[in-house]
C-alpha cells in the first residue's frame, strides 16, 4: 500500500521509536504530525503552521526521557516505570497538486492508529486538521464527546467554497453521527463567531463556556458539567490558551486559559472517562518567544500521557 506518512528530518517526538508502517504498528501512544488539513488556498501548504510538528520535535529533542525525569506536573515520571510504547508515525504526506490529499491521508493514518489500539496524539497544522481525524472515529465503540479549547467558535459553514477549512471544524464535527456532546471552552473576543454561527452552535446544544466563566468559577466547574464515563477527544487550538502561555499564534487574544487550568481539565477527563485522542493545532513557530509555546505544548502532552498511564489505559 502507498505510504501515508514520511519521517521528519528532526528527532522523533520525545525520543520515541519510529513507526511509519502503520499496518504493522505496535504502540500504546502514537504521535502523528499533520502539517495541513484542508487549506483554503495553495499558499497555505507552505504556511508557518505547517512547520509546527517539526518545531515541537526539535523542542523535545533535548528533554529527558519520560521514564527518567521526575515531572512535578504529574507527581512522578511520566511513564511511571511502565513499559509504555511511544511511537512517532512521522508527518502525513502533503501533495501540492492535490489540496485534499493531506486530509484524506490524515484520516487513513488515524484509522490505522486506532486499529492498532494506540492513543493518537496529533500535532497540526491548522484547525481544519481535526475534521479528518474525527472522521476516523466513526467505527469506534460509542459516541465521542468533543472537548474544544479555543478562543474561537469555529462554526463557519463554508469559506471561499471550502467547507472543511480551519473556520469550520466544530460545524463539521456536529454533523458526524458518532460525535455527541460538544464542549467549547475558552471562547472569547470576536474571532470566527458571527451571530448566525452562534445560533447554529446553540441549536446543536453545544456547551459554550467562555474563558471568563472558567476564570470566575474554576475548571472543576467545567469538569462537573461533562458527563462521566465518556470517550473524550480533546482538540486544543493554541490560541485558546492565554498568549502568556502560548504566544506563537496567528490571532492572539487576551484572557485565555492558563496552563494549570488545562492540567486540571486533562487529568480530570482521564479519570472521569477515557481520553481517546488529542490534537494540538494552530501553533505558528516563527512567532514563538523563548520556545514558550512548544514547551507548553510538550508539557500538556506529558500531562495527558502521565494521566492516561495512571488511569490504566495501557494494560493490554
Amino acid at each position: 500500500m502507498a505510504a501515508l506518512t514520511r519521517k521528519s528530518d528532526r528527532p522523533n517526538l520525545f525520543g520515541s521509536a519510529s513507526g511509519l508502517d502503520l499496518d504493522s504498528l505496535e504502540a500504546d501512544v502514537a504521535f502523528l504530525g499533520v502539517p495541513v488539513g484542508s487549506p483554503y488556498s495553495e499558499p497555505e501548504l507552505a504556511s508557518d503552521q505547517t512547520k509546527a510538528p517539526d518545531a515541537l520535535r526539535a523542542a523535545t529533542a533535548g528533554l529527558m526521557s519520560m521514564d527518567e525525569a521526575f515531572d512535578f506536573d504529574i507527581g512522578g515520571t511520566v511513564l511511571d516505570g511502565r513499559p509504555i510504547r511511544l511511537v512517532d508515525c512521522g508527518n502525513v504526506l502533503v501533495d501540492p497538486a492535490d489540496l485534499g490529499a493531506s486530509s484524506r491521508n490524515a484520516e487513513a493514518a488515524v484509522r490505522k492508529i486506532l486499529k492498532a489500539r494506540a492513543l493518537p496524539i496529533v500535532i497540526g497544522g491548522d484547525h481544519s486538521v481535526p475534521i479528518p481525524v474525527l472522521r476516523a472515529y466513526d467505527d469506534q465503540d460509542g459516541p465521542v464527546t468533543l472537548i474544544q479549547i479555543d478562543a474561537h467558535l469555529d462554526w463557519r459553514n463554508e469559506l471561499h467554497g471550502i467547507r472543511d477549512g480551519y473556520s469550520s471544524p466544530m460545524r463539521r464535527a456536529s454533523e458526524m453521527p458518532h460525535v455527541g456532546e460538544l464542549f467549547q471552552i475558552g471562547i472569547r473576543g470576536q474571532g470566527s463567531a458571527r451571530p448566525e454561527e452562534v445560533a447554529a452552535a446553540r441549536a446543536y446544544q453545544a456547551h459554550i463556556i467562555p474563558a471568563y466563566e472558567v476564570h470566575d468559577r474554576g475548571m472543576q466547574s467545567v469538569l462537573d458539567r461533562i458527563p462521566p464515563g465518556g470517550r473524550y477527544y480533546v482538540t486544543l487550538d493554541a490560541d485558546g490558551m492565554d498568549p502568556s502561555v502560548m504566544p506563537a499564534v496567528a490571532f492572539p487574544t487576551p484572557g485565555g486559559l492558563t496552563y494549570p487550568q488545562i492540567r486540571t481539565l486533562i487529568q480530570g477527563l482521564a479519570t472521569k472517562g477515557r481520553i481517546v485522542g488529542m490534537d494540538i493545532v494552530e501553533i505558528t513557530p516563527s512567532r514563538d518567544f523563548n520556545d514558550l509555546t512548544v514547551i507548553a505544548a510538550s508539557g500538556i502532552i506529558n500531562i495527558l500521557i502521565g494521566a492516561a498511564v495512571r488511569a490504566g489505559y495501557f494494560q493490554g
